[in-house]
């Protein structure tokens, strides 16, 4: 059987599963299964050309026309053959039209079927820049086929040399006859189906003529997001899935525009702010989305996939931060980048605790990071129990930095006896409700947060031992949120008030 695998053409055995069609999928990712449609069976009437210069997606008015004008084969090889401030052509090749030796009156983005010369030998697909009347060699009926519905910016930066590269028949969310998206590893796969098993992004800013650094801190929040190569929809709707995972979040809005269909956004106004939003439809721009990238292959996934679904997804260029490496790590994780590093002190075990540029953008336009680094002894590692206090752990995330890096910081403020204390820099208004609150003795080493009930909100602090009466930032019991265990406390000894300790999370 032949099947096309994430636009592959691959050669595989009757009678096999998902599971051996993909055998290091994680089994937690979804995927798209296209199977085969007749074109009588076809409920879309969109196709996306692809383009030198870019996207556009076309909606035909003769479903017909998808196999005869747009097969595959055809129009990938159609090239721009002559241009005027009108119009553009591409081609040309062989139709059975019959020129009307008329002419017609045509709107911006209509597509029309025409020929030179009157010799249908010598057909061009012919889009329409501005509104005007010409006889471009169509049938009686004027010869428009179709209109450019996404993509219409496009018909002004065609260009000498621009070629259609790649021809897509469109899936629509009523063809879910037509596509399953499935987690089920003993899917049977059927000869000519296609499958899309993971979504490749670009992010703004990224191209071959260069690196524009003007979205680099929104683009920095997209690829925290994707960091772990997943998108968790939490709500799939009819122009757009977005996944919520690191709402709230501060982004700036660098870049509004018209958020096209395979656009990828991020929210930077309102309760969803910081959510990361791909596009299936084209909706108008907004001033509240930051654009941060693009699709360029998976979209099907995107399309169909559902509200609780979770798929692969890859950015390109991948996140390049190096703070909670080793000074060690962080140079080979430069040099494969190769990008030249330098360092504010020596030794290999020192752990990477910031970088300038601060962005993967900046650094990799720079062609070079500066890094600062502390010794082993000033980083602790501890755990948080997410699943027992949410929100404590969410807030502590946020106000040390490790939402954002796997080493974060908080300044230490007292110390007495058995007793730290450390009191990082929480938001007004962020209410810290009691959750997971002790009823017996706390163990040593605790990790804990104070909560509303008390004066000393936002506190956290650690004991060096067990106590049954008052928690670790040393209010009772019903005033301490535990939120977590510091697992190399000893190393707090050698720690003064008035210094920064640097905290790592381990998961």
């Amino acid at each position: 059987m032949e099947v096309l695998l994430d636009k592959k053409r691959v050669q595989i055995p009757e009678g096999i599963r998902l599971s051996d069609l993909l055998p290091d999928r994680d089994p937690r990712f979804s995927v798209a299964v296209i199977r085969p449609v007749h074109e009588e069976e076809a409920e879309s009437q969109e196709v996306r050309l692809v383009t030198t210069a870019g996207d556009m997606v076309i909606e035909v008015a003769d479903p017909t026309l998808i196999s005869r004008i747009f097969e595959p084969g055809l129009a990938e090889n159609l090239r721009l053959h002559w241009q005027d401030r009108y119009a553009a052509a591409f081609g040309p090749f062989e139709s059975n039209i019959r020129p009307a030796r008329s002419p017609g009156r045509y709107e911006r983005g209509d597509v029309i079927l025409g020929c030179g010369g009157y010799d249908p030998g010598r057909s061009y697909l012919i889009f329409s820049r501005m509104r005007h009347t010409a006889d471009h060699g169509a049938a009686a009926d004027g010869g428009v086929i179709g209109r450019v519905v996404t993509g219409r910016g496009l018909l002004d930066r065609i260009g000498t040399d621009d070629r259609i590269t790649a021809v897509e028949r469109i899936f629509r969310r009523a063809d879910r006859s037509h596509v399953v998206v499935t987690r089920d590893g003993d899917f049977p796969i059927e000869d000519g189906m296609q499958v899309v098993s993971y979504v490749e992004a670009a992010v703004q800013g990224w191209g071959s003529e260069g690196i524009d650094t003007g979205s680099a801190r929104s683009v920095e929040h997209f690829l925290l997001s994707v960091k772990e190569g997943r998108f968790k929809v939490s709500r799939s709707t009819s122009t757009h899935v977005v996944d919520t995972h690191l709402v709230p979040a501060k982004v700036p809005l660098e870049l509004s525009g018209p958020r096209l269909e395979g656009a990828i956004t991020v929210r930077t106004a309102g309760k969803s702010s910081g959510a990361v939003y791909i596009y299936t439809q084209g909706v108008s721009a907004s001033a509240a989305h930051t654009v941060v990238g693009r699709v360029l292959q998976g979209i099907e996934l995107v399309r169909f996939a559902a509200d609780g679904d979770l798929f692969s997804i890859r950015a390109e260029p991948a996140k390049l931060d190096l703070i909670g490496f080793t000074l060690a790590e962080a140079k080979a994780v430069a040099a494969r980048r190769g990008i030249t590093l330098t360092s504010d002190g020596a030794g290999d075990d020192r752990v990477v605790i910031g970088q300038t540029p601060a962005t993967t953008l900046e650094v990799i336009a720079a062609g070079t990071v500066e890094v600062a680094t502390e010794p082993p002894e000033a980083v602790i590692s501890i755990t948080l129990d997410e699943a027992a206090a949410p929100r404590s752990v969410t807030i502590f995330r946020e106000a040390t930095g490790l939402k954002h890096h796997d080493v974060g910081k908080m300044p230490l403020i007292f110390q007495f006896e058995d007793v730290s204390l450390f009191k990082p820099k929480i938001g007004k208004g962020i209410g810290i409700i009691p959750e997971n609150v002790p009823t017996g003795e706390v163990p040593a080493f605790t990790l804990a947060m104070t909560n509303d009930s008390r004066r000393g909100a936002g506190m956290v602090g650690v004991r060096a031992t067990p106590n049954a009466e008052f928690g670790p930032t040393s209010e009772p019991l019903t005033g301490t949120n535990i939120i977590g265990r510091v697992l190399d406390a000893e190393k707090l000894e050698g720690m003064r008030e008035g210094m920064t300790v640097y905290v790592r999370e381990v998961r």
